[in-house]
């Protein structure tokens, strides 16, 4: 039985995937620093903090996360990762997105050919719901089905 949740549209984009959850807050830097240096084309998550993505490929998947967590180089890294084709298909906030991580995802969109929908302030109850490997539908105006 598929589940619709609403939230708030950060950077445009539809797109269809399996999800990948993390109840922990997601370490951009920490994620994507190992695979970013070693060019790892499956961008195995390399931080070790979070037991829920460590070692597990986040390229092509719904990354549904609370939060983003760490550096202030968050949304650089974002940036950099769709820049070269390693982002996931797109990432799902429960919570309001940090301002840093935003902007990497708004000039991703902008400024590469990679498309990242990325919503926010889809709620615990979305977080609570999704388990790894559902299918997601992100649909425009900030629409995510989870199946």
């Amino acid at each position: 039985m598929a589940k619709t949740f609403k939230g708030r549209v950060i950077a445009a984009g539809t797109c269809t995937a399996k999800a990948l959850v993390s109840h922990g807050g997601f370490n951009t830097l920490a994620s994507y620093q190992s695979p970013m240096l070693t060019g790892d084309r499956e961008v195995k998550c390399s931080d070790q903090n979070n037991p829920d993505l460590y070692k597990r490929p986040l390229r092509g998947v719904a990354l549904c996360l609370p939060e983003t967590i760490g550096s202030t180089t968050g949304g650089m890294v974002l940036y950099t990762v769709c820049a070269h084709g390693m982002q996931p298909a797109c990432m799902l906030f429960s919570k309001t997105i940090d301002s840093l991580a935003a902007s990497g995802a708004i000039l991703a969109d902008i400024w590469t050919d990679q498309t990242m929908p990325v919503i926010d302030e889809l709620g615990q109850e979305f977080l609570d719901y999704v388990k790894d490997g559902m299918t997601i539908t992100v649909n425009s105006g900030g629409e995510v089905v989870v199946s």
